[in-house]
């Protein structure tokens, strides 16, 4: 997404940055994996296909991604993103009839940094930036029935579920951002600080 292009965001644990070329090698590793293939409903790309789908997505009004940079490895790695990279987080703005809602999605790649909060935390990074950049009033996500730590994790954070899908195998979740949920998320989401990108 344009908007985000050259959008920093730090956080508690966290630091989100804009996907971008030089992140796509270590991205395209991550999705060798038949695990996250599963868990993200994704198709193996060749590492061409990789840097085209990064490139269609930077450009794309719909669609805001954010790599997710473990801040502590990032710090102790003399700020190299690469090394600090964990995972990805993304907002699809896909209801033509509802600008303000947006398909939320977050992946933890890296196995060493699950179970310590940085899923959570990038939702709710990236729910406040929704809110506050994008003006979003609603926010859905699809989570596979065979995702059970996403599937608590949003359940945990307010999300609730409005559909099924035997088909797909997934589940609707939902979450009206009410003035006392935005508050809530601004609350999750501290300390949050927006940057210039490079």
């Amino acid at each position: 997404m344009k908007c985000n292009a050259n959008t920093k965001i730090t956080g508690c644990k966290l630091i989100l940055v804009p996907y971008e070329k030089e992140h796509v090698l270590r991205y395209h590793e991550w999705m060798k994996s038949e695990e996250l293939q599963t868990l993200t409903a994704s198709e193996p790309l060749n590492l061409e296909e990789e840097y085209q789908m990064q490139q269609s997505w930077r450009e794309d009004d719909n669609k805001c991604t954010f790599i997710v940079l473990d801040k502590e490895k990032y710090e102790e790695n003399g700020n190299n993103e690469i090394d600090g990279m964990v995972g990805d987080v993304n907002l699809f703005l896909n209801d033509e009839d509802n600008p303000s809602t947006a398909e939320i999605e977050i992946m933890i790649a890296e196995p060493a940094a699950r179970g310590k909060g940085l899923g959570k935390e990038a939702v709710y990074c990236m729910m406040r930036y929704g809110i506050e950049e994008l003006k979003l009033t609603h926010i859905t996500a699809k989570i596979g029935y065979s995702n059970k730590p996403s599937i608590k994790m949003f359940m945990n954070i307010g999300f609730q579920e409005i559909s099924r899908s035997d088909v797909f195998e997934e589940i609707t979740f939902k979450l009206n951002l009410t003035e006392d949920r935005k508050e809530r998320i601004k609350a999750c989401s501290a300390p949050y600080r927006i940057d210039r990108y490079r």
